[in-house]
């Protein structure tokens, strides 16, 4: 049932005869994407920065934070034992975290570290308000924020970062995975481990 005139049917591509097979020497190289470099900077600077704000409002208690010891009361008050520890763990894991992803380093520790913190807060909260026009306490930016989070755990910091050319930038999918496992089990470890 062979039909010299018929036409392949390839999408856009059409023509009397098959494409000729791609060779691995006539792959053109995966181009600069200077608009998706530009967009994971933003979101690594935009969610990077407000981690890092939150980290220094709860460590330094500037800017209208509260410190570690309002923190620890916080904290008390979801039902979690080790209130202090956990405190200054979230204080200064937000902190530093949200520099390494602002900076570009080791981001897929450091956004898997950041979606823990987020998965444990949007859990406790649970079940309260939701946008943050109805309440202080709602989980809209803990969502917003853990998204971002996310994004950056599996497409990688970009070009335009300290971790440009590492090996889990070039292949970000299997440490996006195996960070994504061992911050799940961080996340479980403190809600169910330690409340």
């Amino acid at each position: 049932m062979s039909d010299p005139t018929r036409q392949f049917d390839l999408g856009s591509l059409g023509g009397t005869q098959p494409p000729a097979a791609t060779t691995k020497e006539t792959r053109r190289p995966v181009a600069w994407n200077t608009g998706a470099d530009l967009g994971m900077l933003l979101l690594r600077l935009g969610i990077g920065g407000l981690f890092l704000a939150h980290g220094v409002q709860k460590v330094f208690g500037l800017w209208g934070g509260l410190g570690l010891g309002e923190t620890t009361s916080i904290i008390a008050g979801y039902g979690f034992s080790q209130a202090s520890t956990l405190a200054w763990a979230l204080g200064f894991g937000e902190l530093i975290l949200g520099a390494l992803l602002v900076l570009g380093l080791f981001t897929p520790l450091a956004a898997s570290g950041l979606l823990a913190v987020k998965a444990v807060a949007i859990t406790v909260k649970w079940g309260g308000p939701f946008f943050a026009a109805e309440a202080v306490n709602a989980i809209e930016l803990d969502v917003a924020m853990a998204a971002g989070a996310a994004a950056l755990l599996f497409v990688g910091a970009g070009r335009i970062a300290l971790d440009s050319g590492r090996t889990w930038q070039r292949r970000p999918l299997p440490w996006a995975t195996l960070f994504l496992v061992v911050g799940a089990a961080v996340a479980l470890g403190v809600l169910y481990g330690l409340r």
